[in-house]
């Protein structure tokens, strides 16, 4: 059933991006030159909701959040390389995939690099677990718990901030 529901809500993620128009090339060029906020204000909405989605399901007692610890060296490291290789090809690896199932070959390279990525991390976990995920190790952090807040307060403050920067992006017509 877990298989069943993660591949529909995949399916909705998929259908809602090439919607959104932020499987195009030409969206994804203007987010990287900071002249198109299409893609970073559909993220930003996808994140806000999913923070309401998940602390709902938990506060119900229907998922438990399960964190990841914050490793500085882990998240800097995999985001200069996500970085280089969006900068590079144009398309994240989610898009990629959306982009090719438009019909967009030229995103086969992504995919292609995305394999390749997974591939170079799985044989080289053993060595990041001594050496990269140990650099800036601050653990399971959120921002409720460091900030001793309700995490409903941190949401509501999160969103407010949100429709702050989205009403920004549009007076500057971004």
């Amino acid at each position: 059933m877990e298989l069943l529901i993660g591949l529909f809500t995949g399916i909705v993620f998929g259908f809602l991006l090439q919607r959104a128009h932020v499987l195009r090339y030409d969206k994804q060029l203007g987010a990287l030159r900071l002249m198109d906020m299409t893609i970073v204000k559909f993220m930003l909405a996808h994140i806000l909701v999913a923070m309401v989605g998940l602390y709902l399901l938990s506060d119900l007692g229907l998922a438990k959040l399960s964190l990841k610890a914050t490793v500085l060296g882990a998240n800097i490291l995999g985001g200069l390389i996500f970085g280089l290789g969006w900068g590079l090809l144009g398309y994240c690896p989610g898009t990629s995939l959306g982009a090719l199932g438009e019909g967009r070959v030229d995103a086969l390279s992504g995919i292609l690099g995305m394999l390749v990525g997974a591939a170079v991390f799985s044989r080289s976990y053993d060595w990041l677990l001594t050496t990269v995920y140990t650099w800036g190790d601050y653990g399971k952090i959120t921002l409720p718990g460091v900030t001793g807040l309700n995490h409903w307060l941190v949401i509501a403050v999160l969103a407010a901030v949100y429709v702050l920067i989205l009403r920004f992006l549009e007076r500057k017509g971004l």
